[in-house]
């Protein structure tokens, strides 16, 4: 199972820290993802992470702002959001595969419950 947490309110031009933790399973045999959707709109995809942490994918729309990180030992996967604008508002979902980076959601087949992000401007 998946568990994000780390959403919240932030203004415009602010930082949030996602972080999405696993439980079962082995976590470093998985592929991590961050997916985001906004009210009215399709799940997109923002970042995703290799099984070793050594390789990252961004969507254009994050790239430069965004960074994906994890730590094996701690089972978790992180997403780090600077300059944060409304447009970043959506709910957040950490997801897990077990093939090559994807930013397709097809590519993912365990999903968290999402976290709020908001950002006023």
């Amino acid at each position: 199972q998946l568990q994000a947490s780390g959403g919240g309110l932030v203004q415009a031009g602010g930082s949030l820290r996602l972080s999405c933790t696993t439980s079962g399973g082995t976590f470093s045999y998985y592929v991590m993802g961050w997916f985001r959707q906004a009210p009215g709109k399709e799940r997109e995809f923002a970042a995703a992470i290799n099984r070793s942490g050594g390789s990252t994918i961004y969507a254009d729309s994050v790239k430069g702002r965004f960074t994906i990180s994890r730590d094996n030992y701690k089972n978790t996967v992180y997403l780090q959001m600077n300059s944060l604008k409304p447009e970043d508002t959506a709910v957040y979902y950490c997801a897990a595969g077990r093939s090559t980076l994807s930013r397709w959601p097809e590519g993912y087949n365990n999903w968290g419950q999402g976290t709020q992000v908001t950002v006023s401007s």
